[in-house]
């Protein structure tokens, strides 16, 4: 199919990392994309090599930038220099087939769709192409939790070729310097309500050695999905265990039993508390980070939590619990006092007391840290 009508162009964008090996290849298969359809193109390759994949690059027409070390640089400075109209990226260690991207342009150029994404796991993997650590649970299973949460429906989130046009690519707020730029990609293409389309393709083995980090790499994909989505991966569990632990500590506060027969679950409970709090602060400062930075731009009721005013809440309500725990404190102190320092008595009540303590002091801070972190940005938030 040729689409010659506008001479629309078509820019290229690839990583490259000590790829002399295979670079001059996919540059030969990108150029014989533009002569197949007709369009001017441009070969954009980020590059952070010690060997000669940058001279090669250069001597077969590409631009060159670089040094650039990190794979989510790479990306944002290649795409920042990207003129096309319509825009593909790919790995250049030729584990991605270049002409198999008139897959990706045929539903761009007609309209079909904004964001096409590869799916490897559709198409076919060649042996020892892909480890089954990844092709079986890593995959899938961070796919998985990027559809659940930000309402996709891929099935290889992680594959590393894709096409798009200029429209799309300006209105994706990409930012993230690291591997977890693939996850952002495509959230931001979801959020922004762009038409995105899977195509299948084939995934053949690298000749030089992976520069991927199984575990490191997943834990960067995961850390940003809570960033954006704090609530499944922190606010839930957060209140479940501040319930559970207020639950098991008032049931024993009702109750009759003798102290040395429940103090085991009673400091439970008290624990409980305190962990749940922690983690419903460390959502808080998530959420902010978030805020801050873009990632929730239609969220004004999160905007008004983390308002200054509500900070100055957040402040007394601590401060409010920090003085009952004390209250209590000194009384339970006081009593010990008074009987000559001899067995603590009112073990439940020292407990409550420094329960109250540590929260009330969790959200004070909480309120310190946040205000610090909105120091830079619109105090009428």
């Amino acid at each position: 199919m040729m689409y010659k009508l506008g001479m629309p162009s078509l820019s290229i964008v690839m990583p490259s990392m000590n790829e002399e090996e295979t670079i001059r290849i996919c540059i030969e298969k990108a150029q014989y994309i533009f002569k197949k359809y007709g369009i001017e193109g441009e070969i954009i390759v980020a590059d952070n090599s010690s060997d000669r994949t940058a001279e090669i690059a250069a001597s077969m027409g590409a631009k060159v930038i670089g040094p650039i070390k990190g794979y989510g640089n790479a990306y944002l400075k290649g795409l920042a220099e990207a003129k096309g109209d319509y825009i593909a990226i790919a790995d250049a260690d030729n584990t991605y087939d270049l002409l198999e991207l008139d897959r990706f342009l045929d539903p761009l150029m007609s309209g079909e769709a904004d964001f096409i994404m590869g799916t490897r796991l559709k198409g076919e993997i060649k042996a020892g192409a892909m480890p089954w650590l990844h092709q079986y649970i890593g995959n899938p299973i961070l796919t998985g939790m990027l559809n659940f949460l930000f309402k996709t429906k891929i099935s290889d989130a992680h594959c590393g070729m894709r096409a798009f046009t200029k429209e799309a690519l300006e209105k994706m707020d990409l930012k993230t310097h690291g591997m977890e730029l693939a996850s952002e990609m495509v959230i931001e293409a979801a959020r922004c309500g762009l038409r995105i389309k899977e195509v299948p393709i084939t995934y053949y083995s690298r000749k030089a050695p992976s520069k991927l980090r199984s575990f490191q790499d997943g834990w960067r994909h995961v850390r940003f999905m809570m960033l954006y989505r704090p609530v499944p991966f922190l606010y839930i569990p957060g209140a479940f265990v501040f319930l559970l632990g207020f639950l098991i500590t008032a049931s024993l506060l009702l109750t009759n039993n003798a102290a040395y027969n429940r103090l085991h679950s009673f400091i439970l409970g008290s624990m409980l508390l305190i962990i749940g709090g922690q983690i419903l602060a460390t959502g808080g400062y998530m959420k902010t980070y978030g805020i801050i930075h873009g990632m929730y731009r239609d969220d004004e009721k999160g905007r008004k939590l983390l308002s200054y005013h509500s900070l100055e809440k957040e402040l007394v309500g601590g401060s409010l619990i920090l003085g009952s725990g004390c209250i209590i404190g000194l009384k339970v102190a006081y009593t010990w006092a008074s009987t000559g320092y001899g067995t603590l008595e009112e073990v439940e009540s020292a407990v409550i007391s420094m329960v109250l303590a540590a929260i009330g002091l969790q959200l004070i801070f909480a309120a310190i840290f946040v205000s610090v972190m909105l120091l830079e940005v619109d105090t009428d938030w």
